[in-house]
């Protein structure tokens, strides 16, 4: 599999807009992180599938979720289309829809449907074994 790094002139474009100083250990390096989750978003594999080359899948995961929280990704993507290293048009997450139950052939509701055979021959939908008509229940 091929991995994804950020070309230089990306990297220009996006190295001012980063978070500095911000508390904690020591920063792992931002080109290889972001970097890692560009990969992970455009082969669509889990946060821990992440190749070791782009650092701890971990730390990976947790920039991504507190940078979307911040809106990091949004001015991050405006930064790149004012560099015209990408268009405007570019997305970096997917929306779905949600389907009703019934949309696929699920059942559409409480109500039972006789089949059609059973419905002219005018056959009870089921039948008492011989056993439990001889034993009377108390």
């Amino acid at each position: 599999m091929a991995l994804f790094w950020l070309s230089d002139e990306a990297w220009a474009a996006i190295e001012p807009h980063l978070p500095k100083n911000q508390p904690g250990a020591r920063r792992v390096d931002d080109r290889r992180v972001i970097s890692g989750i560009v990969h992970v978003l455009k082969v669509g594999c889990r946060w821990c599938d992440c190749p070791a080359d782009y650092g701890p899948s971990t730390t990976i995961y947790n920039r991504f979720n507190r940078w979307s929280r911040r809106g990091f990704w949004l001015r991050l993507l405006d930064a790149l289309v004012d560099a015209g290293v990408v268009a405007k048009s570019t997305a970096i997450d997917s929306t779905y829809i949600k389907a009703q139950r019934a949309a696929f052939g699920g059942k559409g509701g409480a109500r039972s449907r006789q089949s059609a055979a059973r419905a002219v021959a005018g056959l009870p939908r089921s039948t008492r074994s011989p056993m439990s008509s001889a034993v009377p229940m108390r």
